[in-house]
Order: structure tokens, then C-alpha cells, then sequence
């Protein structure tokens, strides 16, 4: 396992994306972002509060991490890329299932404020960073300064720390975890907002008082070759991630991504009630929300793998005509207990249709 790792803005994402596509098959990717997303109870001033027992989560993303490796040895995986933060105070931390390589990746202090002025993240604070950034150079190991590189040039010399990747023996799929609660899964075509959704769905919640970690199916589910949409490879990262928020107070979980079976995810939580929502949009509204991402009008800031946010119209020529016809395989196959238009109406809208059916 590679673990990259470095300050916001350094480019984590962008070169481990890279690595994740040019590295031989199989091969997988987890952003430890996507590992973590559950936090302590809100309070009046702080909607997403770090917990007291777990600053920066980096004991339960390393939890949910090892989970998550043994799923990807079973789908065949033989190396899986992992951009993220560390704990600056201890690093990567050794895992069960799997051996871990860290390179970090760093910037001047002058180019990582250009990069955070460049992505525009309202989150990033800019101070905060380049402190981090200090104590992440004093841990030891392997790193690659990324000022004034290429992308290219950037995964050349990651993948100089890289040694051979040895043939493995097949490993058996983990036993079914997770445990009762609630969870909602939402689903739908290309564009029709379920993370959008999704995320004030978890926010209203929390807010509430009511515990409640967020799941991106797509971002749990990165492996090469793709095997029919890694549908198993997910549920059972899925369940994996579940067992560990529950342990954490969580007693209901927001889930958002692209679905066209259902049953593998009930039988990876077979103790948990799971709600499937799909969500619809006509063909012209799903089209006008992909010109919308190409021009970087959403909430979406350098996710893996994102196929839309920043891409030029020419290349997203293509995707309205895919976005509807999942929409319409969707429809044939009468996905979802629920199923919410979204057409033309505001988001809070659409949330308390659905929480109504919740």
C-alpha cells in the first residue's frame, strides 16, 4: 500500500489519481478522506466538530483503512494508492493488512499558497497549513518536492520509492460486518445531485442531535480492472466502514452513488435497515447540472476521479446522453423504496421529501 501523504493543496489527490491509473492492474484507490466522514455530536457553534478523543479522526480513518485493504486483497487488488493526511505527530501508522510505503509529498511555503488560492476551498486555512506542512517534514522517509513540477514529472519520482510488486495468493471475501441501524442510500444517474443531497441530509441530522456518518460509494469503490461497477468491493467497504462508525456513536449513515442492484448492499448489511432512494432529473436538467460541474458551479473540490468539475464543454460532450440513459435503466428496473423528481426545485426541498420517507 502507498501511502501519500502531505498538506492540503500539495496535490495528494492529483498525483495519486495518476499513480492509480498507471500503476500495472490490479491495482486500487481510497482517498483516507472518504474513510472518515463522521464526526462527534454538533454543538451550536461547530456543525462538524473534531472528536476530543480522535482529533483529525486519523484512529478511526486507519481502522476503517485496514477494514478496507483485506476487502481490496479479496477483489484481487495487489496495491492500492492512498492520497491523504497523516497524524504529523506519528505518521503512517503500521496496518494489519497490509504493507505500508509512505512518501510525502511537499511544496514551498509560497507554493502551497498559490495552490490553496488556485482550488478555492472555503475549508482550507492557509496558517493552519503551512504549520502542518512544517511538522510533516520532520517525520522520516521517502519524499518528493512538487515545487515547480509537472504532474508527470511528480509520479516519476513517486514511483522511483516504489519497489517491485510481488504476485499474491488469492484471499478469501471477510465475513459480512456492520451491525443494526439506519442507513440511506442514495442513488440515481450522473449528475442528479446525491452527494449534494446527501451531505445536507447528514448535516440536518447531526444537527438534530442524531449521530450520523456520510459514505461516496464511487470513492470507496476505485479498483483496476473494473468488475462490473465493483459493486461487491464496495458494499463490503461499505459494511467495514459502518462496523467502525457505529462504534463511534453513529446510529444512522448517509450513502451516495450509483447503484443498479441493490441486493449485494442488503446482504453486506444484513442487520441494517437500508432505504434506497433514487433521485430523478429529466434529460435537459441532468445535462444543465453537467455544464454546471464542467464550469465549476458546485460544491465539489477535488474529489478522485471526478469526470466533470473543470472539464471543458468538448469533453463532456458525451455524458448528458449517458446521464440519461442510466436514468432510464434506472426507471426500467424500479430501483428504490422512494423515488424523489428533483426537476427545477431547491435543495432543502428535496431533503424534506425525503427525510418525510425516512
Amino acid at each position: 500500500m502507498l501511502w501519500l501523504y502531505g498538506p492540503p493543496g500539495v496535490g495528494k489527490t492529483t498525483v495519486g489519481w495518476e499513480l492509480f491509473e498507471q500503476l500495472p492492474e490490479p491495482v486500487g484507490l481510497v482517498d483516507i478522506d472518504q474513510l472518515g466522514m463522521c464526526y462527534a455530536p454538533a454543538t451550536p457553534d461547530e456543525w462538524a466538530p473534531e472528536p476530543a478523543s480522535d482529533p483529525g479522526r486519523h484512529r478511526m480513518q486507519a481502522r476503517n483503512l485496514d477494514a478496507v485493504l483485506a476487502n481490496f486483497a479479496a477483489a484481487g487488488v495487489r496495491c492500492v494508492v492512498v492520497p491523504g493526511v497523516v497524524d504529523a505527530g506519528r505518521g503512517a501508522p503500521p496496518l494489519a493488512n497490509g504493507t505500508v510505503i509512505a512518501c510525502r509529498l511537499r511544496a514551498s511555503p509560497d507554493e502551497l499558497r498559490r495552490r490553496l488560492a488556485v482550488r478555492g476551498n472555503p475549508a482550507d486555512r492557509v496558517d493552519d497549513t503551512l504549520s502542518y506542512a512544517v511538522e510533516l517534514d520532520l517525520l522520516p522517509g521517502p519524499s518528493v518536492d512538487t515545487s515547480g513540477l509537472e504532474v508527470a514529472e511528480v509520479v516519476r519520482l513517486v514511483r522511483a520509492h516504489l519497489p517491485a510488486v510481488e504476485p499474491v495468493a488469492p484471499v478469501p471475501w471477510p465475513a459480512p460486518v456492520g451491525g443494526p441501524g439506519e442507513i440511506l442510500l442514495l442513488c440515481g444517474p450522473t449528475a442528479v445531485g446525491t452527494s449534494t443531497v446527501g451531505w445536507r441530509i447528514r448535516q440536518e441530522l447531526c444537527q438534530a442531535g442524531v449521530l450520523t456518518a456520510f459514505a461516496d460509494l464511487r470513492q470507496i469503490g476505485f479498483a483496476r480492472p473494473d468488475n462490473g461497477g465493483n459493486h461487491r468491493l464496495k458494499a463490503a467497504n461499505l459494511a467495514a466502514m459502518w462496523r467502525t462508525f457505529r462504534a463511534r456513536g453513529a446510529r444512522r449513515m448517509v450513502v451516495a452513488g450509483r447503484v443498479d442492484d441493490v441486493a449485494v448492499y442488503r446482504a453486506a448489511l444484513p442487520d441494517a435497515t437500508l432505504t434506497v432512494c433514487r433521485l430523478r432529473a429529466s434529460p435537459d436538467v441532468l445535462t444543465a447540472r453537467i455544464m454546471m460541474r464542467g464550469r465549476r458551479e458546485g460544491p465539489t473540490w477535488g474529489l478522485a476521479g471526478d469526470e466533470l468539475t473543470g472539464k471543458p464543454a468538448d469533453l463532456l460532450r458525451d455524458v448528458p446522453a449517458r446521464a440519461a440513459a442510466e436514468a432510464a435503466a434506472l426507471d426500467r428496473a424500479g430501483i428504490g423504496d422512494l423515488c424523489v423528481d428533483t426537476d427545477h426545485r431547491a435543495v432543502q426541498d428535496i431533503v424534506e421529501e425525503i427525510r418525510a420517507g425516512w
